[in-house]
């Protein structure tokens, strides 16, 4: 059951209670109710991804993820918004950092941590933070759903709620309720109605055109097989050996994994038409694999890992065959994860991705909102420099 629940009389109305709930799990919500609010364009949000995070415990208190999602409910007692919600204690598994905030606020005598944080765990894709169903006033039950996390905020004495990778309407929202704006830069594929991965890369200049095409032949003559799987065709032979690379990845670059293998057998389970695995196999053994989930508009690039080294692999796994995958469905774009400005000389140009925060305390506000300001400013710099570096032809 929730544990606990406010109600702010100045929105009540004709289908909207605003009794704002505090769940402690997912599973307090049926899926269909959760999912009429989150919509089906991002598979992140689904009852199904976030549940799976924490029925495998991947997500948990125990590992720093204590989940607290909100939920509105309208006066008849259906569900017409909600917020993924998490009170986090470090900064693990975000993607927007803000490491150097809690050193400062900690070596001044505050307490960062816990913290509240709206986000996809271990996800950096941006997306909707304040769910609604389309069949509700969206501002009205938005504005329950920021205010019920404000409330909480205060009711938890906690220093800082935070929201990673709104959509940008939502970013202002959040701003014109007092959260600081940050914004960040990804790298995204966009389809421009290309016919097939041939006239992608007629857009491009010939040096960056010639460029790619040797390192898709360099690969395709390394005795490689590629195989795109997605639905039935997804084995758990594959799970097993994704799992594998996964794990040899994270230890490589964290130290230790955020998933475990139970979330991917679930995730298999429950979302496999969803899911498009990129398995590279060698004499029989597999080799190296790319996890995406597949939305309506988008393809997103998720995690990789191989057993062992093969030249332009990685790009062909997570750039080429995302690329090829997202033409073939017309999909709008490929959103191929955090960082790497190596992406942009195949396709991927920069843009912006933005984050919310709330901050209590009046001096650490002021301190972290001068930040800010000058961080827009260069990322702004950063983008507008980045953008001179286009593989594209400046006639197209």
């Amino acid at each position: 059951m929730p544990d606990g629940t406010d109600r702010d009389p100045d929105v009540d109305g004709q289908d909207i209670r605003a009794e704002v709930s505090v769940l402690s799990a997912l599973a307090e919500v049926a899926a269909a109710d959760w999912d009429a609010c989150a919509g089906h364009d991002d598979p992140f949000l689904s009852h199904a991804f976030l549940g799976a995070l924490e029925e495998s415990q991947s997500v948990a208190p125990q590992s720093g993820w204590m989940p607290r999602h909100l939920a509105v409910h309208d006066a008849q007692g259906r569900l017409v918004g909600a917020m993924p919600l998490y009170l986090k204690g470090h900064s693990y598994g975000e993607y927007v950092f803000d490491w150097g905030w809690a050193d400062a606020f900690e070596r001044a005598g505050g307490r960062y941590y816990p913290k509240l944080l709206s986000a996809i765990p271990f996800t950096p894709v941006t997306g909707p933070r304040l769910l609604t169903r389309p069949d509700v006033d969206r501002d009205r039950v938005e504005d329950v759903l920021i205010g019920g996390l404000v409330g909480l905020l205060d009711k938890l004495g906690v220093s800082s709620a935070h929201v990673n990778f709104p959509t940008r309407r939502e970013w202002k929202r959040f701003g014109a309720f007092g959260f600081l704006q940050r914004v960040a830069l990804q790298y995204h594929w966009e389809n421009r109605d290309y016919a097939d991965f041939d006239a992608f890369l007629g857009a491009l200049s010939s040096r960056k055109r010639k460029a790619i095409r040797k390192e898709r032949r360099q690969v395709a003559e390394s005795g490689l097989v590629l195989h795109r799987l997605t639905g039935a065709a997804i084995e758990e032979r594959h799970w097993d050996a994704f799992y594998r690379f996964y794990l040899d990845t994270s230890d490589r670059k964290w130290g230790s994994p955020y998933l475990n293998r139970t979330f991917f057998a679930l995730l298999g389970e429950r979302l496999a038409d969803r899911v498009l695995l990129i398995m590279a196999e060698r004499d029989g053994e597999l080799v190296a694999g790319a996890l995406n989930l597949i939305g309506d508009t988008a393809l997103y690039g998720r995690n990789w890992g191989c057993a062992e080294d093969y030249k332009f692999l990685h790009f062909e796994c997570c750039y080429y065959q995302a690329i090829d995958f997202a033409i073939e469905r017309g999909l709008e774009r490929v959103e191929a994860g955090a960082q790497g400005q190596h992406k942009i000389q195949r396709g991927y140009l920069p843009t912006m991705t933005y984050s919310a925060h709330l901050i209590p305390h009046a001096g650490f506000h002021d301190a972290v909102a001068d930040f800010l300001e000058r961080e827009r400013r260069g990322v702004a710099h950063e983008k507008a420099m980045l953008m001179e570096d286009s593989p594209f032809r400046q006639d197209g």
